[in-house]
């Protein structure tokens, strides 16, 4: 280890014993750049030596995830100031990543905010704000009350633009309509001098009081060694300021005015672009607002009215009709109805009674409860979702990366045309004179100014329409929209990726259990074999089952009380992974489960082979028990299929998509559910350990993969396949195990999902589309002189709220199948 070592600490999860230590520590000195690498397991921490350089992070973190282990990583979303176009946002976004200890950095221009993945102890909060400055913008206060307090930025940010408007076009008025009486009469009022030197004294109060932000940003990015919107606003309004007073010594137009009038149509853009943005971001302030402000709790006996802040677990909330209940939690007293709208998107009421749970925030409706609080403050379903669409929209599509690629050297490309084409008017200008006067058919084409006039205005054009803002608003601004509208209808998304990814979707894999069924399975038929009665056959598989917290067992368990059958306490449960359950009953061995486990037990069942092929072909799911090595009989039981299954299946076949049922059950049953919901393949008998390497296998014959399961249960598969989407009910699903989560648990949600993510994408390429269109499509009318530069303005303008505008109709499209809009 040298005198230029550096040293970096990971905080390393997973680690159990001194044998971890050595893997991690095996696998990080393998890494090129690492000279010494020592894990101490009483701290879980790694510290790292290398060489005088850099040492990328994500690398590090690899090779502890490859070694089995994980680093610690957090993410923190940070209000940025200053930011006003994608080469603002491409800025900050450099300036973070390049902080050691950052995984990844992205900044979205539309929520004016960075998400940073970053391990704490090697980065933190200091290390952002001061790699912030350095590229010229700020990181702003985060308050604690940020729901109200973004709302309120908001309003302040509309009101200055609002403001910044109307001084602007206050004193761009006058100029417009001197400059109209020159331009169509003829009529230069009073004289020359006079209406030249009012055309600078009225642009003056517009570009340097109420456009002084636009100065002052990109002096900020000069300063920094970038540029950005600001700078090309800032040259295109400031030299053709300048030509104000050099009308008063040379043979050059004077378009002070012009200068003016590009500010006030600036202005107006970022006004109407907040508006619009405004709207973009209305989802995380909806869910915010959704929030109750007090709850009434029972304390000794009295309800007494506290802050929401307040509420801790265990604390029974007395929640009245009409009212939102306070936080998560269960029913302990009382039957209503509730309003589950907000979280599911369902208007029908759901009942509630002793024991249901309930979700903060939805509606009590008729009848008074009693709700006991489950969880606070960041715990509460509402706070995942507001998180989860927080990162949703904090995140980028991979579309993304070619415009990102190209809006990092996009205003410098800008800055050398117009250079260049300053330097074509004035040294080729038998070339470019031809050009400009092949637009004469346009009535702002003028190819009588002199060369130096129309290099100015050709220069001042390219500067101020390929401002890259736009680019920068196209993809946040639709991706926002998206994410909402799912939050809305009860479809939480994680990533953009995902958005990205689940259009594309070839196959459909979805978990039987659960899933295309509602998981509470029933005993349907009971059939004894030889001299064993159905009491003793239901008792003693009833007995086994309590061991077991299979579904299925708990059915059975379930029609055995229901009876009023005495169960015995099993000993020596094994439970057969994939195949059945063992136990000792009473001093008996009582095996349940399938042929195979029966056949391995030395155990024949064919006697019963007729019964449970009948029972396969009518979708129920045949149990052998077997009691002291003899064939007891058989109990079969059924899983209701959910209503909307076979619907959602044949919508999701009518958009190309085809699908797959994956299930422990034998191939009979499987094929029977299959036909009734009209599944394309059916994969049976697959073990819990064996669903990953069917979706491989998916993966390989048909492309793109979303597999559907209950997020906990199925977290390998839904790794595996390109997006997972989690299904379920309740403040208990598994958000975090999922790239999609569904709040309703039913499949149609899949259905709207898949629409949402299409459409989505859909405005993204039309946004990408009008971005580069209006940026980069016009830079060659501009540098002939066919662009009038207050047109370009206005182009510019128009580009940036075209893409918003695009993005928020998003919201007027109806992602629901046509079964539910019918119903």
């Amino acid at each position: 280890m040298t005198k230029t070592s550096q040293e970096l600490t990971l905080p390393i999860t997973g680690m159990t014993c001194a044998s971890c230590v050595a893997h991690v520590e095996k696998a990080l000195n393998e890494v090129p750049e690492v000279t010494d690498a020592a894990v101490n397991l009483a701290t879980e921490r790694a510290t790292v030596h290398f060489s005088d350089g850099k040492v990328d992070t994500n690398t590090l973190i690899k090779a502890v995830r490859d070694s089995g282990y994980d680093v610690f990583i957090e993410t923190i979303s940070l209000p940025i100031g200053g930011m006003t176009c994608a080469s603002c946002a491409s800025q900050v976004e450099k300036g973070l990543s390049g902080v050691p200890g950052v995984v990844s950095a992205a900044v979205n221009l539309a929520t004016e905010r960075a998400t940073v993945t970053y391990v704490p102890g090697v980065a933190a909060l200091a290390d952002f704000k001061r790699a912030v400055a350095e590229t010229g913008y700020q990181v702003l206060e985060m308050e604690s009350d940020a729901g109200e307090d973004e709302a309120d930025q908001e309003e302040r940010k509309m009101a200055d633009a609002r403001f910044r408007m109307i001084v602007a076009w206050g004193f761009t008025a006058p100029i417009i309509l001197w400059m109209f009486a020159e331009m169509f009469f003829g009529i230069v009022w009073p004289n020359a001098t006079i209406y030249n030197l009012a055309m600078i004294v009225l642009a003056l109060p517009v570009l340097f009081w109420v456009g002084r932000p636009t100065y002052r940003g990109a002096w900020a990015a000069v300063s920094h060694k970038h540029a950005n919107m600001d700078t090309l606003i800032a040259l295109g309004t400031g030299v053709s300021l300048l030509t104000g007073p050099a009308w008063f010594f040379f043979p050059v137009a004077n378009y002070a005015g012009v200068a003016a009038m590009i500010m006030a149509f600036h202005l107006t853009g970022r006004y109407v672009e907040e508006s619009a943005k405004g709207r973009a971001s209305q989802a995380i302030r909806k869910l915010l607002e959704l929030g109750a402000k007090t709850a009434r709790i029972e304390r000794d006996g009295v309800e007494v009215e506290v802050p929401i802040e307040d509420v801790q677990v265990g604390d029974l909330m007395v929640v009245r009709p009409g009212e939102k209940i306070p936080t998560d939690g269960l029913v302990r007293f009382g039957e209503s109805a509730v309003d589950e709208s907000m979280a599911t998107g369902e208007s029908m009421p759901v009942n509630k009674r002793p024991g249901d749970e309930v979700i903060g925030a939805t509606v009590n409706q008729e009848g008074l409860l009693k709700v006991e609080a489950t969880k606070v403050g960041k715990d509460t379903f509402l706070s995942q979702v507001i998180k989860l669409v927080d990162e949703c929209q904090g995140s980028k599509v991979p579309i993304q990366e070619f415009a990102d690629k190209v809006t990092g050297v996009f205003v410098p490309v800008v800055i050398s045309i117009a250079v260049l084409t300053v330097l074509a008017w004035v040294f080729a200008p038998s070339v470019m004179k031809p050009l400009v006067g092949a637009g004469t058919f346009l009535p702002w084409v003028d190819p009588n100014l002199g060369v130096l006039t129309l290099a100015i205005v050709s220069m001042v054009a390219v500067l101020v329409i390929a401002c890259p803002c736009a680019l920068g608003l196209a993809t946040p601004t639709a991706l926002m929209v998206g994410s909402g509208m799912g939050a809305e209808n009860g479809i939480l998304i994680r990533t953009g990726e995902a958005i990205q990814t689940l259009k594309d979707v070839k196959i459909v894999v979805f978990d039987k259990t659960g899933t295309i069924t509602k998981g509470k399975p029933e005993v349907t038929d009971i059939v004894p074999a030889g001299d064993f009665s159905e009491q003793t056959l239901l008792a003693a598989a009833a007995a086994v089952e309590r061991g077991s917290e299979h579904p299925l067992g708990r059915a059975i368990v379930e029609r055995a009380e229901a009876r009023g059958l005495a169960l015995a306490e099993p000993q020596s449960f094994e439970a057969v992974r994939g195949k059945g359950v063992i136990a000792v009953v009473d001093g008996r061995d009582v095996i349940v489960g399938s042929r195979r486990l029966m056949k391995e037990r030395g155990i024949d069942p064919t006697s019963l082979e007729d019964e449970l092929v009948r029972l396969e072909n009518e979708a129920k799911t045949a149990m052998l028990v077997a009691i002291d090595g003899a064939l007891a009989g058989l109990v079969a039981v059924a899983d209701t299929l959910k209503e909307d299954s076979a619907q959602a299946i044949a919508a999701l076949y009518d958009m190309g998509i085809q699908t797959a049922m994956i299930t422990g059950d034998n191939r009979r049953t499987a094929a029977a559910i299959a036909r009734v919901v009209g599944i394309d393949h059916v994969l049976a008998e697959v073990l819990p350990d064996g669903k990953v390497n069917e979706v491989q296998k998916l993966q390989q014959e048909f492309g793109l993969v979303a597999f559907v399961g209950d997020g906990i249960n199925d977290a390998p598969a839904l790794t595996q396949a390109n997006v997972g989407v989690a299904i379920g009910t309740g403040t208990d699903i598994a958000i975090e195990a999922s790239d999609v989560t569904l709040v309703r648990g039913e499949l149609t949600g899949v259905v709207e999902a898949i629409t949402l993510s299409r459409e989505t994408f859909k405005k993204i390429k039309q946004n990408l589309f009008w971005a580069f269109f209006y940026n980069v499509a016009m830079i060659p009318l501009s540098v002939i002189g066919w662009m009038h530069p207050v047109l370009a303005e206005i182009a510019m303008a128009t580009s940036s709220i075209t893409v918003v505008s695009n993005a928020n109709r998003l919201r007027k499209v109806d992602i629901h199948p046509e079964y539910v809009r019918r119903a």
